[in-house]
């Protein structure tokens, strides 16, 4: 049974008349009249009753005529659901973060205006070490992530730079140096580095071993923290010192303080990789959120 009989089924049946209801649907009446006939033909016993001015439904015609508005509702809402999906209006967006990202206000930004202009797309998050979040994306476990450059990015990904930041230096409150705003690395050559396991990120921690090599010294390793925040703890505790993204300083930390660097080449990039040939209307919504929205002049 096609879907247009029930439709002019219902048409008939609401405007009670052939005329009016060929009218409705833009067709002419002899036309609509043949189509409830062989409608009829298929179910085997008429639904309406002609009348010397229109129609009335028959006991049969009522119960199809509820199950009939039953099923054009299902369908149509169907549809609007699956087109709806295809414009990534709905459905579910999978972002994958590296360690510490979510903490950028930039990240923030984007994410915010992606649920602004997407309110019925559910976002679902993960984290992950970067290694695992780009093994996820190509497996298409997630659809998006926020990561950490430098990074052995793929070509079968598109990657965006959304900001580059800083590496500050986290030192105890005690610490002899806790008053000086800049510090070269090389004064804390005789402290352990608090630093993430390299598998975690393997290009941040090649670069912040290359940044103490540059000051002139081998780092002593202390205790590995695979979380960043979590590092800045065990330094509160005097374990160390560690080095972390600007962004992180909106950690409300205790006993610890903040320092530039003299070393202008270690900085960190958040990045947003998606697959290259990514054809998913809730991805592409948020490549292009983050054109318009969070880099109106790249």
């Amino acid at each position: 049974m096609e879907l247009r009989y029930l439709r002019y089924f219902v048409a008939v049946a609401s405007a009670r008349h052939f005329t009016r209801a060929a009218e409705t649907l833009g067709i002419s009446q002899p036309p609509l009249s043949q189509q409830i006939q062989k409608l009829e033909q298929e179910i085997g016993t008429p639904l309406f009753r002609r009348l010397t001015r229109g129609v009335e439904l028959t006991n049969a015609g009522k119960v199809f005529y509820d199950d009939a508005c039953h099923i054009l509702t299902l369908t149509d809402e169907a549809i609007k659901r699956a087109k709806s999906i295809a414009r990534g209006e709905t459905g579910k967006l999978r972002v994958g973060f590296a360690s510490s990202t979510a903490f950028q206000p930039i990240v923030l930004q984007l994410l915010h205006a992606y649920r602004d202009n997407y309110p019925e797309v559910i976002l679902s998050p993960s984290e992950e070490i970067m290694p695992v979040l780009m093994n996820d994306l190509h497996n298409e476990h997630i659809d998006v992530a926020f990561i950490r450059q430098p990074c052995d990015a793929s070509h079968e990904f598109t990657c965006k730079v959304l900001v580059e930041e800083d590496m500050l230096l986290v030192l105890p409150q005690n610490h002899p140096l806790h008053h000086l705003p800049k510090i070269n690395l090389q004064a804390l050559q005789n402290d352990k580095l608090i630093i993430f396991p390299r598998e975690v990120g393997p290009g941040l921690y090649d670069a912040i071993i290359s940044a103490c090599y540059r000051a002139g010294f081998q780092p002593t390793l202390g205790q590995q923290s695979p979380q960043m925040i979590t590092a800045i703890g065990m330094v509160s505790a005097g374990f160390g010192f560690t080095l972390v993204p600007r962004s992180l300083t909106t950690i409300q930390a205790n006993n610890v303080t903040y320092h530039e660097i003299d070393d202008s080449q270690l900085k960190t990039k958040i990045t947003l990789a998606w697959r290259r040939h990514e054809r998913s209307a809730a991805v592409l919504n948020m490549v292009n959120i983050m054109a318009r929205k969070v880099m109106p002049a790249g």
